[in-house]
């Protein structure tokens, strides 16, 4: 529900000083939080992002990976079934998204569920949520990387015959000694964002339409192979096989908050925020559903079985000929890009907002005068995520990456319920429906994914978080700009 004519936030009484035993659940106010857009070290972030770049920053974010590479790992899992694992990854990401769009149109800030939980749950709360999102966008960066060189491989083989050597396009422990395509299109990205937030989002978008159209011309091309006895034995694994796909293709609805980092860059973020981030998710939900649909009808499902690149294949099966495989590589390459580089955007403007806040050192919140962007912050963020891609194989970042999202989540959720108690009052540009309803769901369904998911992963998450706090206790928790003011 959309009111178009929402007055600016009440003044909020400000916090009284903390002591040092509540120094772990002091927050900040919405009002600091607002009044503090876009300002930085040295210079402020410009508003330059419309509706149109905003909803394109979030299907760039979330329409690529997923689809084109996670597909082949999540079949094995869920066989034909695989379509019900998208829908309940969707659901999952949908309640989500109805906070995201709540928080978005009443605080647009840069932080994303980072600040929604400084102001709603307290400071420990807003760094462990941040922390989370380091791992879903540093990672996830990573992951989508590694997944670009598969296509990469399929395009230079479909043109030129030719192929990167696993040596130089495979992990350590999976055949080779570093993956260097992964390392390059992270750094292709991060040119890209040095430019400016207005140019990078123009060529986004251009890569978000190139990746639509891939993305339809498989399906025009693959049902010309669909078999409906594909379909006969639909769920082989059970339930089980479908949430455990489930879980692991909520990877592939990662970045639809992506919108919600640029609250201090877009023209009326209050707007405009809610809009982008409802309307990306709607058609990248409807997209994934539809290219499952026809893969699994052309495939059965147990030959997705170590394909990364399956739609390729598929493509290349059903038509005879490598023509309409190489294009759709082509597609690929340039769509799963426009996913490292609005990602990549995304955890600029998380630790931006966290350096702005003392939680993280001031390098993150630099901001350049001539480009008006996080410089430094951008190449440091880039280098780890590139070096991430070079050497980490797939699986393992994906699901890092899904347990890190699905928690952040499932905080954004319990924020939306908290704001409404602590500020009832507050002036909402959209309201999720059903009172709490929507957010408890979307909580629970967070939950659940994150427990489909295997041990391994939880005890990786484990290790994140340890050091996590570790960090946060050692330097943060007295650097922090609410715990100087209170001296």
């Amino acid at each position: 529900m959309l009111d178009q004519g929402a007055a600016p936030p009440a003044t909020e009484p400000s916090a009284p000083k903390a002591s040092r035993l509540s120094a772990l659940t002091r927050r900040k106010s919405v009002d600091t939080l607002v009044a503090e857009g876009g300002k930085g070290e040295g210079g402020t972030l410009r508003r330059s992002l419309s509706m149109w770049q905003l909803t394109m920053i979030s299907i760039g974010a979330t329409l690529g990976t997923g689809i084109f590479v996670v597909l082949g790992d999540s079949v094995p899992k869920a066989g034909p079934a695989v379509t019900l694992a998208f829908v309940l990854a969707g659901l999952t990401a949908l309640f989500s998204a109805l906070s995201y769009a709540e928080l978005a149109g009443s605080i647009p800030v840069a932080g994303s569920s980072y600040s929604y939980a400084y102001a709603t749950m307290g400071e420990l709360v807003a760094w462990v949520c941040g922390w989370c999102l380091v791992l879903e966008y540093g990672v996830s960066v990573a992951a989508v990387a590694v997944g670009w060189g598969e296509y990469l491989n399929e395009l230079l083989d479909g043109t030129i015959g030719v192929t990167i050597p696993a040596v130089l396009s495979s992990a350590p422990g999976e055949g080779g000694i570093i993956n260097l395509p992964g390392l390059i299109v992270v750094l292709l990205a991060m040119v890209f964002l040095l430019g400016g937030a207005k140019e990078s989002a123009r060529a986004n978008t251009i890569m978000v339409v190139v990746k639509i159209a891939a993305l339809v011309l498989f399906c025009a091309v693959g049902f010309m192979g669909f078999k409906s006895g594909n379909y006969a034995d639909f769920m082989p694994l059970g339930m089980a096989g479908v949430s455990a796909a489930g879980a692991s293709l909520f990877f592939s609805y990662i970045g639809f908050d992506a919108a919600s980092t640029a609250g201090e860059e877009a023209k009326n973020p209050q707007r405009d925020l809610p809009r982008a981030i409802m309307l990306s998710l709607i058609i990248v939900t409807a997209l994934y559903v539809l290219v499952a649909a026809v893969a699994v009808g052309a495939w059965n499902w147990k030959e997705f079985e170590g394909s990364e690149a399956s739609l390729t294949a598929i493509m290349n099966d059903v038509s005879g000929q490598t023509f309409w495989g190489t294009l759709l590589a082509a597609g690929a390459v340039i769509s799963i890009a426009s996913v490292v580089l609005t990602v990549l955007y995304g955890q600029t403007r998380v630790l931006f907002a966290m350096s702005r806040d003392g939680l993280v050192p001031k390098a993150f919140g630099k901001v350049s005068g001539k480009t008006g962007t996080p410089r430094l912050n951008t190449v440091i963020v880039s280098l780890f995520c590139g070096a991430l891609a070079s050497v980490i194989p797939l699986g393992k970042l994906v699901d890092a990456t899904s347990i890190g999202t699905l928690f952040a989540f499932a905080l954004v959720n319990i924020a939306v319920i908290v704001l409404r108690r602590t500020r009832p009052d507050m002036p909402r540009t959209f309201r999720v429906p059903l009172g709490w309803l929507f957010p408890v769901l979307g909580f629970l369904f967070c939950a659940y994914n994150m427990f489909s998911l295997d041990s391994v992963t939880w005890v990786v998450f484990g290790i994140w978080m340890a050091v996590g706090l570790v960090f946060y206790f050692l330097y943060g928790m007295s650097r922090s700009r609410l715990a100087t003011a209170e001296k």
